[in-house]
């Protein structure tokens, strides 16, 4: 398992009994998690004084419960990238912070080739959300097209990058569905060095186009194959799906990119430590092939 442990201003104090106690810069939140099977704590005499604390409902939905005045949004820091930070609706804040991992990585990878080719590194972000990926990925020096159909989440990940001034940087942001926007970037010759996606179990497009991850990520991959460049540095996938286990991603990379391109395919679990334990609570799953530069 990867485990996300650079952060410094969040951090899980805890976990028990369906919840995760979380820190978020200065401000202490109480979200479900239906992986904490347990109901031990090991920190009680931190689960006091909590800033908000979201509910869930026997219909699937819930709500935010504020104890204390919280702003409307906030950043936090990771390194030198500073995201935008709200309390959204189905427990959400705008941030995923098991992804830091993938950030470092992106990073590490695109620094890597910058200096070793004669071309800037070009990405493609796919389900690009708030734009984690996107941020760590011009940080690092990468031309950034980000895609999403959610226009609140595009306009999101804009002040994303302008709170990590990187908004001088070439990234163009993009409301569309994502299987139309690789169709149309395929009839165009536009390639790819690298691209990043983060499917959802289920979703619509920007105008009401049906997802399915298990009916539509096969041949998804099979597109962006086309989208690569002669010489690509990685195609990275994440999944919060449950039953999608992180072999089905090792398996469609094989049928995919590998069958294509020499390289690496790795695939594992995401976590995130908890505070003074040796516990990790599992957060999705990824798949990568990679060139072996």
């Amino acid at each position: 398992m990867l485990v996300a442990d650079n952060w410094k201003e969040y951090k899980i104090l805890d976990m028990s009994n369906g919840e995760k106690l979380e820190v978020w810069g200065k401000y202490k939140f109480l979200r479900p998690d239906p992986q904490i099977i347990w109901n031990v704590r090991n920190n009680p005499n931190l689960w006091n004084n909590i800033d908000a604390h979201y509910h869930r409902n026997n219909k699937g939905g819930g709500f935010w419960e504020y104890k204390k005045n919280i702003p409307e949004t906030f950043v936090l820091n990771y390194k030198d990238l500073k995201f935008k930070i709200g309390l959204m609706g189905f427990k959400h804040t705008g941030l995923f912070p098991e992804q830091a991992v993938n950030w470092d990585y992106f990073i590490e990878k695109i620094s890597r080739a910058n200096k070793t080719r004669n071309t800037k590194i070009k990405v493609l972000n796919l389900f690009a959300y708030t734009g984690g990926a996107t941020v760590a990925c011009s940080y690092a020096g990468a031309d950034v097209v980000h895609v999403d159909s959610s226009k609140g989440m595009v306009a999101w990940a804009k002040d994303n990058i302008k709170l990590s001034l990187l908004e001088d940087n070439n990234v163009r942001f993009i409301v569309d569905d994502c299987i139309k926007f690789v169709k149309r970037e395929i009839r165009r010759g536009n390639k790819y060095d690298a691209i990043i996606m983060d499917p959802p179990s289920y979703g619509r497009g920007s105008n009401g186009e049906i997802w399915d991850i298990e009916k539509d990520l096969f041949s998804l991959l099979e597109l962006c194959v086309e989208l690569l460049s002669d010489d690509p540095l990685f195609l990275h996938i994440n999944s919060y799906t449950t039953g999608l286990p992180m072999s089905i991603l090792n398996n469609i990379l094989k049928l995919t990119v590998a069958k294509k391109y020499n390289g690496t395919i790795t695939y594992d679990e995401i976590g995130l430590p908890a505070l003074n334990s040796d516990l990790i609570l599992p957060c999705g799953v990824y798949g990568r092939w990679e060139s072996n530069e």
